[in-house]
């Protein structure tokens, strides 16, 4: 090769191989961390609302303790004779966790229709205790929290009012309960000590929060925060929700989640950068490693192109790949010379080896790999039609499966079933079966003789649908640790003359079996109980002596004349159950 041509190749490969590779690595680099900016702000999002339920639904199961008594004792004011019970209720008040008093007060005027037990008038210090009888009652106000002396620490009252028929307010209950003791529960989360995290009153006033939060802000959206303003316009319409600030990306995002039982609102903030820091990270990482790969391109440019030995080299290597199994993908053609040629060449051989491995792989794909091979060797295999002779089949099928899955996800009723025919496809391999096809949830599988006696391929699929059976309890076993529905499977098995070869076309076909007896196992799977291994009398002739048989019986068959003679079988004498 002359120093003209090498000079013209270097600045065609400079043109048209750095150029565009330098384009896709940059377009690659942007829009992938566009896309991932934007995957891992959802992910925040997502992740950030299930932080702010579980902490929101720990302080309204704490408070739903107190609001469930009090609701109970104003259920109780036009009953009768209800002293009793609202004494019970009150002191069930009192045992709770966390409460600093319960104060039961009523109006000078309020009438005396029930006993008293001394604490005061409405007003008074300790009040006149009593039980009344009132029209209505209900939860009207849960206050902030404020400084409790007696305690002193942060308390809040649950206060409920007591009117009568004319709907004048004649009594009221207060119950005190610890502020600490409410938020108990999600100070022990870890993201709650972050510097970002609060809970905020209706007015936006924060009413607890992380210690930084506390020294910056008294109120959401204070000193013009456009977030935290953003937010507590959304807080009012909306009973959770997430928010990106300015910029691109966003400098914080934030998110609320409002509490059931108090007029109160968990906020999170967080810093853009802190959530994008990996992502930022790694653009850099990417950058760098793009500007390497395109300085190594502009290295192999200058010292490698126009050295025809090197392509030489690299289609040996493959070769040497392809001998070993493993094909990879097709060579650049570079150049339309003898090289090139070669090149392509070499690659129609391959595209020719990958079609033939393909057909292997689709013939052999539910079929061990070695009866994949024994198959093979056989003429009519390798050909359209085939031969009669007898084989035993066996069909399984899921008892009620289909109701079952119209209970279940479209992905958890495909999860389960692929999770069911890995344990059984592994064990239809191992007994040297063939898997015909899968109908829904059933299997068609038939064991082939070969040239040899019927009868030691009979044992094996009975043994094979006995082991399959027995495989179901450990199934089993973990689909309910896993919390997922149980499997129960019916199997028959039957043995007769059937057409064994290639069924299809000369475009696409499929090895398999056909014939009448196929249908009677089919039709005789579907009267076998969940966990039965059920046979034909026709294979039982051939294994009688090796089987165990737990009954037998007559039964008609759809498209069958007269009764079919079945048995249920318990084991196998010599084999292992």
């Amino acid at each position: 090769m002359n120093p003209f041509k090498i000079k013209s190749l270097q600045q065609r490969l400079v043109l048209f191989l750095l150029f565009p590779v330098a384009l896709l690595l940059f377009s690659m680099g942007f829009f992938g961390f566009l896309y991932a900016r934007g995957v891992m702000l959802n992910e925040w999002k997502e992740a950030s609302l299930l932080k702010l339920e579980r902490a929101a639904h720990y302080i309204d199961m704490r408070l739903s303790r107190y609001i469930d008594k009090i609701e109970m004792f104003n259920t109780t004011g036009a009953m009768e004779d209800a002293y009793a019970i609202q004494v019970w209720i009150v002191q069930q008040l009192k045992s709770l966790g966390g409460v600093t008093k319960v104060e039961l007060k009523w109006s000078d005027d309020a009438p005396d229709t029930m006993p008293r037990m001394g604490m005061s008038r409405m007003g008074s210090e300790m009040g006149r205790s009593g039980m009344m009888r009132f029209q209505r009652g209900r939860i009207s106000e849960v206050t902030p929290p404020f400084h409790d002396a007696q305690i002193g620490k942060q308390a809040i009252s649950l206060i409920s009012q007591f009117k009568d028929e004319s709907g004048r307010l004649i009594g009221t209950l207060e119950v005190g309960i610890r502020f600490d003791y409410l938020l108990e529960d999600i100070k022990a989360l870890g993201w709650w000590q972050s510097d970002l995290t609060g809970l905020v009153d209706e007015t936006g006033r924060y009413i607890a929060h992380t210690t930084t939060e506390k020294k910056t802000h008294k109120r959401l959206g204070e000193n013009n925060d456009t977030l935290g303003l953003s937010l507590f316009k959304d807080i009012k319409g909306k009973p959770y929700g997430t928010l990106l600030g300015p910029g691109h990306p966003p400098e914080r995002v934030g998110g609320f989640y409002k509490l059931k039982n108090a007029p109160w609102t968990i906020v999170l903030f967080a810093e853009g950068k802190k959530i994008l820091a990996p992502i930022v990270r790694f653009r850099f990482y990417y950058f760098m490693a793009g500007s390497l790969c395109i300085l190594f391109i502009l290295l192999l440019i200058r010292f490698v192109v126009g050295r025809t030995a090197r392509t030489i080299t690299d289609i040996a290597e493959a070769a040497e790949n392809v001998a070993g199994g493993t094909y990879g993908e097709s060579l650049p053609v570079k150049s339309g010379d003898e090289i090139g040629r070669l090149t392509d060449s070499f690659n129609t051989m391959i595209t020719g080896l990958k079609e033939r491995d393909f057909i292997r792989n689709t013939f052999g794909r539910y079929v061990d790999q070695e009866i994949a091979r024994d198959l093979m060797r056989r003429p009519e295999a390798a050909r359209l039609g085939g031969e009669k002779r007898v084989v035993a089949i066996m069909m399984s099928d899921l008892r009620n499966f289909t109701p079952l899955s119209e209970s279940l996800s479209p992905e958890e009723t495909i999860r389960i079933l692929n999770r069911y025919f890995s344990h059984m496809i592994n064990i239809i391999q191992r007994h040297r079966g063939i898997i015909v096809d899968f109908f829904g949830d059933a299997l068609l599988v038939f064991f082939d003789p070969m040239d040899g006696p019927v009868a030691p391929t009979s044992l094996q699929a009975i043994h094979c649908a006995l082991e399959m059976q027995k495989e179901i309890e450990p199934f089993n076993t973990q689909s309910r640790s896993e919390g997922l529905p149980e499997l129960h499977m019916g199997i028959g098995v039957n043995a007769s003359d059937v057409v064994v070869g290639n069924i299809g076309s000369d475009t696409r076909a499929k090895y398999g079996i056909v014939g009448a007896p196929v249908n009677l196992t089919n039709r005789i799977q579907s009267v076998a109980e969940a966990g039965d291994v059920l046979i034909s009398d026709f294979i039982y002739r051939y294994v009688e002596d090796s089987l165990v048989i737990n009954r037998s019986f007559e039964t008609p068959l759809k498209g069958v004349h007269g009764p079919v003679k079945l048995h249920v079988v318990g084991r196998l004498e010599n084999f292992p159950s």
